[in-house]
């Protein structure tokens, strides 16, 4: 990466065109402060966008184009009406005497008054000059229903739950285990999950699944090999065997020697083995099943298999491939695909395979009595080289990377290595990548968290090589992506929880709760930050949201209350100030909190001062805090469940720590499988507070 260079404002007339196509100008990294974008990003992310503004003379040129073309059009691509707003285009915007018509999903044709049913439809105004003009209507619910009642779930890393049975990380068998266990012993409402996204191939893979390969296939990493109907069927039991024996040495390594989870070893031996089960051939059900779902799937599973075909031969980053494979429609492509025919059905297979296991684990946690089931996790982006931004090339902005501007927490922005969607592109789709994409997420999904859902309003686009101070953000219409959110969601009965942490632009939280998507809080960023800066007391914390005391990215809530989390950073060389000072400011971070607990009678049966209070009952405590907002939604990080100290994740390292790869430890760092959480008496009293709270016999001051 070259190193920054000075800013240089933009003109006024890349400063009318950035905004023409949504390419912001400046930004306010806090409030009353506003700071000009970098001219040359300006003009790199309208290139991106098929946008010339390299000179003077090319800026003049695009935005007289830009403003002629706006000015003829009767039409944006894509119109959105919601249930609760008078519908059509405002009769200003369009010539006197323009006609309207409706062309519905089902091909009905109604006209703008019509009642019409929620949908992506077809509109057209035709004008009295005679020209006309086509868009895509979206017409969606005015807002998603409120879940019924509150409740508490489990937040999990899939690949961090080991049972008995997993081969080395965990897997849709446990998920379906856990969600089984945790809806019918222990009342909770919901698990929700990491990403299961598709990860990159290779050796490393990439163990973060935020930055995959493709978000709309899973990963067939996590399938329980053992629950394929064909497995029964393999003939050649002494390589079963072998297998079985390969992978109890994975699981035991992880459990009794103290390795990392290695997803690289784990897929090899479960590709080895898939590949022996799906040589049974299938029953006619299973046939008809499988011809459904590729016919379902399409084009879109076609795509997928083929790169996975071809990454096995020529590499994980298909800008590296012969340059006739590169574009997915090619003669080339098509005859590669033909060739290797085989590789594409077994990939094809494992998407299958993959979704139905997916779907089970939904099925067994609403049979348990769960309202809302498994909570599917929506990563902000896609690998760069991986499938999907090999198969939807049109869909995403060249040259640019996702990522965020310099602010109070990290003064040199950060680059997240991710290709943005084009916005221009997907409005004149009416978002159909964006539709299938969750579509195919909400097939297994009770809710869907959205990381980073700030993103559909606006993104930070790096250009490649250019450090993250040298970006600029760019607009999505954030009417559409919510409306696209709102209609498949209630199609598909499913909650919304978006990732609104950190620097929120103003009015997107209320944008996003007026259409009934949920917001997520964590105790330990929610403080009075307009008034005294101290902890916000419970009943001044929002309703619509899910409510947790920490995530993946920070420390686990004993190792927050301890101060370990500071011993953490120094050991790794991370903190940015002399460790006395972070000490200090952690001690009183948590000294704050656990003040404002005990002041609410929530800390019970303890004594003595900070030093001596016991750990269990100050993790009870900040989860009975929880019960008392009116949060709808109530998560626990399982590791906390029995005292684990690490992070699954810390920002800002790579080979410095293992992020991803931890399976759930206990306090004094043994890795704790799934049954023996499951017979854990520090795990049964902090459900059993939870489980209570919501009953409404706990929570209080007694």
């Amino acid at each position: 990466m070259t190193p920054p260079r000075p800013v240089e404002p933009p003109t006024e007339e890349l400063t009318r065109l950035a905004g023409l196509h949504g390419v912001a100008t400046s930004y306010s990294p806090s409030p009353g402060r506003t700071v000009p974008a970098c001219a040359a990003a300006v003009v790199a992310a309208l290139a991106a966008l098929g946008v010339d503004a390299g000179t003077a003379a090319a800026t003049r040129a695009a935005l007289a184009g830009r403003e002629r073309e706006l000015a003829e059009r009767l039409l944006p691509p894509t119109v959105v009406w919601w249930a609760d707003e008078p519908r059509g285009p405002d009769p200003a915007t369009l010539p006197p005497g323009t006609r309207l018509t409706v062309e519905t999903e089902q091909g009905e044709s109604r006209g703008v008054g019509d009642l019409l049913p929620p949908g992506v439809h077809r509109l057209t105004a035709r004008a009295p000059d005679g020209r006309t003009q086509q868009a895509h209507l979206i017409v969606a619910p005015a807002r998603l229903p409120t879940p019924s009642g509150r409740s508490y779930g489990l937040l999990v890393q899939l690949y961090s739950l080991l049972s008995h049975r997993s081969w080395g990380m965990g897997d849709l068998g446990d998920l379906a285990e856990l969600s089984g266990w945790a809806g019918r012993d222990l009342g909770a409402g919901f698990v929700q999950v990491n990403p299961l996204h598709a990860a990159v191939p290779g050796s490393p893979t990439d163990p973060s699944p935020y930055r995959p390969s493709s978000r709309r296939y899973p990963d067939p990493v996590h399938l329980r090999v053992e629950d394929v109907p064909e497995y029964a069927y393999v003939g050649d039991r002494d390589r079963v065997r072998a297998l079985l024996e390969r992978a109890e040495g994975l699981r035991a390594a992880v459990l009794d020697k103290g390795a990392l989870i290695d997803r690289d070893a784990v897929w090899e031996l479960k590709r080895e083995a898939l590949g022996l089960v799906l040589e049974v051939p299938l029953g006619p059900g299973r046939r008809a099943a499988y011809a459904d779902f590729l016919a379902a799937q399409g084009e879109a599973l076609e795509d997928h298999a083929t790169w996975n075909a071809l990454a096995e031969l020529h590499g994980s980053d298909w800008h590296a491939w012969p340059e006739g494979l590169r574009d997915p429609r090619s003669a080339e492509t098509a005859r590669a695909r033909a060739e290797l025919m085989d590789r594409v059905d077994f990939h094809s297979r494992l998407a299958w395979l993959t979704d139905a296991q997916l779907t089970a684990a939904q099925r067994t946690a609403r049979e348990a009595g769960m309202p809302i089931g498994i909570v599917h996790d929506l990563a902000v982006g896609v690998h760069p080289g991986g499938a999907d931004a090999w198969a939807q090339q049109e869909y995403f902005a060249a040259g640019m990377s996702v990522g965020a501007p310099p602010d109070a927490f990290n003064a040199r922005g950060q680059d997240w290595g991710l290709p943005p969607w084009r916005p221009d592109r997907l409005a004149a789709s009416g978002y159909a990548p964006f539709r299938r994409l969750l579509r195919a997420l909400f097939r297994h999904a009770g809710a869907l968290r959205i990381d980073h859902v700030m993103g559909l309003f606006r993104l930070w686009w790096v250009p490649q090589g250019r450090p993250p101070t040298e970006g600029t953000y760019v607009r999505y219409d954030a009417e559409a992506m919510l409306a696209v959110l709102v209609l498949e969601a209630s199609r598909a009965g499913a909650v919304v929880i978006g990732e609104d942490l950190g620097t929120v632009e103003p009015g997107v939280r209320e944008t996003l709760d007026r259409r009934g998507v949920l917001g997520t809080s964590v105790l330990w960023f929610e403080r009075d930050w307009d008034g005294d800066g101290r902890p916000l007391p419970p009943e001044r914390w929002r309703a619509d949201c899910l409510a947790t005391v920490t995530t993946h990215d920070l420390p686990p809530t004993a190792a927050r209350l301890t101060g370990e989390h500071v011993e953490l950073r120094d050991r790794l060389g991370l903190l940015t100030r002399p460790p006395a000072e972070e000490r200090a400011e952690a001690a009183a971070d948590a000294g704050e909190w656990l003040a404002l607990l005990t002041g609410l009678g929530l800390l019970r049966g303890t004594g003595g001062g900070l030093g001596t209070r016991s750990e269990e009952a100050e993790i009870q405590a900040v989860h009975r805090f929880l019960l008392r907002t009116p949060a709808r939604m109530i998560g626990l990080w399982l590791p906390d469940a029995v005292g684990d100290r690490r992070p699954q994740n810390l920002p800002g390292t790579w080979d410095q720590y293992p992020n991803w790869r931890l399976p759930i430890a206990g306090a004094e760092g043994r890795p704790v499988t799934l049954e023996e959480l499951a017979a854990s008496p520090r795990l049964h009293a902090l459900t059993d507070v939870l489980r209570a709270g919501l009953l409404g016999d706990d929570g209080g001051s007694g």
